[in-house]
Order: structure tokens, then sequence, then C-alpha cells
């Protein structure tokens, strides 16, 4: 174990590029360290580094060739994101590159790896136009798309059920609303959603919009619900405070990280859709993860974000040794339709726009728990078969 954590340290370098050989393998991971995101983003790399030890079997070399990474902070901004990457690609000539958080940082990203003819491979950001209308071939994603966790989400809504939208006003929020609509509509499903409600990203006084929400509900019959797609510190809490009961209204918050779940003890029985818990996946990947993990930070299980970096760091190592090496051509050959293991399963980048066919979770908050991580139930797994996701880029 000893030699692990040596490995994983001689490996990361923070903006020092030159302490790695021309024969290293160079991975960029631009990221939002600082920001609101940042518990996403650190999440994300402690996942990304397990699943490079995993993959290599702790030598943290693939083909021969030494791994290095190189960390980008891209703050959560657009414009540094995009400078950050050109930077990787550029003056610290890496191999290919992996992030962001934001979906708006990414959105700002794609054009800087088809400029410099450089894989990115984008973990977690979600927003559908990643790998839709502003997609170029350079482009995969193993993080999940606003489509996927619609449809998963709306497999955990009752058929009949008049919903209100509430959402943050920037990429990652209206993609997500449109997302879920659009399925609705694909799936032929009886439920409507009556009203969509945005609000800034660092909204933290929740009382006018709530009062929106309920007045767009409380006369409507049926199944009356709030369905929240958030990033960042989550209001469902909150709204809970406000009784929407009060009005025969509940709550559908989603799959959060497991800090913000575990203040949702108030709100046990409710059903909603995930990406990743980490009692869910029974898989000897997830079994490494989850132990490893617990041991490196204090028992804590891992989060949904580091299943993401996990996956990203498995994919990468994959797709090198695929390719006989760092080449971005044979890369792209090698990816499109590659299969492989992550601690969710087995995940695809789907060919004709890379984003990585994968299974979800509908889960249920439960109302007894052992201890402060035994947070949900498995209703069921949601196989990627059963999660349709158009094609909707530019190809």
């Amino acid at each position: 174990m000893k030699r692990l954590f040596a490995a994983l340290a001689v490996a990361t370098l923070a903006g020092a590029p030159s302490l790695a050989s021309a024969q290293d393998i160079k991975i960029a991971h631009v990221y939002d360290k600082t920001g609101a995101l940042e518990a996403y983003a650190k999440q994300t790399q402690a996942g990304l580094m397990l699943g490079l030890e995993y993959a290599t079997g702790g030598t943290m070399s693939v083909l021969g060739r030494k791994i290095v990474i190189i960390e980008k902070d891209s703050q959560l901004k657009p414009d540094a994101g995009k400078s950050q990457l050109a930077a990787a690609y550029g003056d610290d000539k890496v191999d290919l590159a992996i992030g962001p958080t934001g979906s708006g940082v990414a959105l700002a990203m794609l054009p800087v790896a088809e400029e410099y003819k450089k894989i990115l491979l984008v973990e977690p950001a979600v927003a559908d136009t990643i790998t839709g209308a502003n997609w170029n071939r350079y482009i995969f994603r193993t993080g999940r798309s606003s489509t996927q966790d619609a449809v998963a989400g709306v497999v955990a809504l009752p058929a009949n059920a008049q919903i209100a939208m509430l959402a943050q006003d920037y990429a990652f929020g209206r993609d997500g609303v449109k997302a879920f609509k659009d399925t609705l509509a694909a799936v032929g499903s009886k439920a409507q959603i009556v009203h969509e409600e945005y609000v800034p990203q660092a909204t933290t006084d929740f009382t006018a919009a709530a009062q929106r929400l309920f007045d767009a509900l409380k006369d409507k019959k049926g199944t009356k619900i709030i369905s929240i797609i958030w990033a960042g510190a989550h209001p469902c809490q909150k709204l809970g405070d406000l009784k929407p009961e009060r009005f025969d209204i509940s709550l559908a918050c989603g799959g959060n990280i497991l800090p913000v779940m575990k203040g949702w003890k108030d709100l046990a029985g409710m059903e909603g859709a995930i990406y990743y818990y980490y009692a869910f996946p029974k898989n000897k990947m997830n079994d490494w993860m989850v132990t490893e993990y617990r041991k490196r930070y204090g028992g804590t299980p891992p989060d949904f974000f580091v299943a993401g970096g996990m996956a990203a760091g498995v994919a990468a190592v994959e797709a090198i040794k695929k390719a006989g090496g760092t080449d971005t051509e044979k890369l792209i050959a090698a990816m499109e339709g590659m299969s492989f293991d992550t601690p969710k399963g087995t995940m695809t980048f789907r060919k004709e726009d890379h984003q990585a066919m994968q299974s979800m979770y509908q889960f249920r908050i439960k109302k007894t728990q052992k201890d402060e991580w035994d947070l949900l139930d498995l209703v069921r797994e949601i196989p990627a078969k059963e999660i349709p996701v158009p094609v909707k880029n530019k190809r």
C-alpha cells in the first residue's frame, strides 16, 4: 500500500510540468477547485486518482510510461476554464484533458479541444449541449447528461403528477428542465409540468420562489410535486421548512452528495433518482473504491463525484491501452463504442456523440437509518437500455 501512495504522490503535479519527462503521459485535470462547486471538484479529483491507481494496478504507468496529472483551477469561471485548458494543451503539451465541474465552464472549453485537436474527457459537467449542439469530435463524457438525469427522474414520478420545476438560471438548470420536458413527451407520460421557476445560482432565500411554486400547484388535481434541479448548496430542506404539505404538495429533490442528503431525514419516504450511491452497485471495482476511500478519508464512504472521477480515470487508461499510445486520432478510434468498467458497472461511449451510456438508480430516503451515511434504499437500478438519450449533436 505504501508503494501505491508513493506512486500517487509522484504522479500528481500542480502547475509543475517541467518535472515530467518527454516520455510521460501527461493528463490535465482542469476543474473548479475553487467556487461554489468546490466540494464536487475535490471528490472528482480523489476519484480520478483512485481510478488511475486501480486501472494501472498501482503503478501509475501505462504502456511503460508514467502518468503525470497536471492540475488546473478553472474557478467555476468560463473564461478561466478556457484559458487554463489552452495553457494545458499549448504550454504543458498534455496528451489529453479531463474536467471540468461546471456546465458553463465546460461549454467554454469545448472549442479549445477542437482548436488544439486534443481529447477533453468531460467529468462531471452535465448540460445536454456538451454532447449536443455544442459538441465536437474531441469531446467524450463519462459524466451523466441532463437527459439521463431526466429520464431517471421521470421513472420515479407518479403517472398523474402535476409538476412545478425549480432550477438555477444557467446552462445546467435550463438544460435540465428542457431535458425533463422532452423526456415526458418522449415516453408519453401523463405527468405535466405546469410551472418553471428559475433563480440565480447563489440564491439562499427561497421564500418568494416557493410562494410562486405553491401558487402554481395548490389548486391542481392529481399528485402535486415540486421537482428541483440544483448544483451546490441544495434548497430541498429550505423548501421543506416552508411546509409545502399544507397544499398537499410534495418534493422531488433528486440525488445529491452525501453531506446534503443526510440533512433530509425529515423527508423520509421521498423518492428520486441518483447517479450513484455507494451501497447500490455490487461489483468488484465499487467494493475496492468504497474500501480504499474509507481507509484514506476517515471512514467516510465515497460520494457520487468520487465514482465519476474514478470512471474518468479508468476510461483514460483503457483508451490509452486500446489505442496503443496517446495519438489523438487513435484515441478517438479506440474510444468510439468503447465499453469499460466503472464503480457503477459497465459504461459505453456512444459513437454518435461520445456520451457514456450508463445505469442510474431510483432511491427512497430511509425512515430508519443505522448511521449517518445509511441514507437510501434502492428501489431499482435503471439500466442504460431504459434511458433513451436522443442524439442532438451537429455531426
